[in-house]
């Protein structure tokens, strides 16, 4: 998988950066099928935003998190992205079980 992050209005630490990539690797545990990530992080107004886009076989996976603390707003984006990625994965299996049954 390769994965791009940009910060907006952030300095990006080298930490940041190694936590991002960290949870990034966890979402691979449920698929194979996830190409690029592109993760941006920002500050407006003392908000802490992190927002990825993943590309994957059949779409793109959007979400985004907001919070006080950065790492916060991090673990969030990668609880709905891992949903958003089971989800996609279910309505696969489906498709493919559809379309042999019939």
């Amino acid at each position: 998988m390769q994965l791009n992050i940009s910060g907006h209005h952030i300095e990006l630490t080298e930490a940041l950066k190694d936590y991002v990539r960290s949870k990034m690797d966890k979402l691979e545990r449920h698929t194979d099928q996830i190409s690029n990530t592109q993760v941006t992080l920002s500050v407006v107004k003392q908000r802490q935003t992190a927002e990825a886009t993943l590309h994957v076989t059949g779409g793109e996976i959007n979400a985004k998190a907001q919070h006080d603390d950065m790492y916060a707003a991090i673990d969030q984006l990668v609880d709905k992205l891992d949903r958003q990625i089971l989800k996609h994965k279910e309505k696969q299996v489906e498709r493919m079980h559809g379309a042999a049954t019939r």
